[in-house]
């Protein structure tokens, strides 16, 4: 991950000022099988613009991979295909289940169950992919993302600040950092710290002087 808006997965919780959007929590993916996996919407947004292709019945779901596994096996799929997104999460699963220390399709299923809000499930599966392939920010980041998801602070930003040791120029962690001290735990005086060394890594990021500005007004209503 480069200190770069072009990057594999910009992993980022984000405040958008607006009082219809409110802040966004991060980009989720949307190409869900590419092997460069591009900026992801959030499920809010998702969701805002019709797009959520299957989250309700994933919902639905009580454990696990949303669906049931297939019979057989056979090689991990090579990419979406088209297919809805409850396919391509049937069809991983069942590859997973034979296959479990695949780290790359590991991968692949943990994006699909946070694309889907299957928040716990995803926890799993890239706790389980930090295990095979350790110190990778980008997943301790979604990672983080997913504990903030189930309003587990305190593990989110752990996830965060692990993501930060392991690679220090990697911005999104920080900035992440921020939007959970700021706008979860309203600890202004912490977020306002970190934002101050994130607007020195990233001084031309149009996204970081959002959150400024989203900090700003919301410690001010405060």
């Amino acid at each position: 991950m480069k200190a770069s808006l072009d990057v594999n997965r910009d992993n980022l919780l984000f405040a958008t000022i607006g009082i219809l959007v409110g802040f966004i929590a991060g980009y989720l993916l949307h190409e869900v099988m590419a092997t460069r996996q591009p900026p992801r919407l959030t499920p809010e947004l998702r969701a805002q613009i019709g797009a959520a292709g299957g989250e309700q019945a994933a919902a639905a779901a009580p454990e696990g991979d949303a669906g049931a596994a297939p019979a057989g096996g056979g090689a991990a799929p090579a990419g979406a295909g088209g297919a809805p997104p409850m396919q391509a999460i049937q069809e991983l699963r069942a590859y997973v289940e034979k296959n479990p220390n695949d780290a790359k399709a590991v991968l692949q299923l943990a994006n699909l169950n946070y694309d889907i809000r299957n928040w716990k499930r995803a926890q799993e599966l890239y706790r389980h992919y930090l295990e095979l392939k350790p110190n990778d920010p980008d997943v301790m980041t979604d990672l983080g993302i997913a504990y903030r998801e189930t309003q587990e602070f305190d593990k989110s930003l752990e996830q965060f600040q692990l993501a930060q040791k392991a690679e220090p120029g990697h911005w999104q962690a920080y900035y992440n950092e921020i939007v959970v001290l700021a706008f979860d735990l309203k600890k202004f005086d912490q977020a306002t710290q970190i934002l101050a060394k994130l607007q020195q890594m990233q001084p031309g990021n149009p996204d970081v002087a959002k959150l400024a500005a989203e900090v700003a007004r919301q410690r001010n209503a405060a």
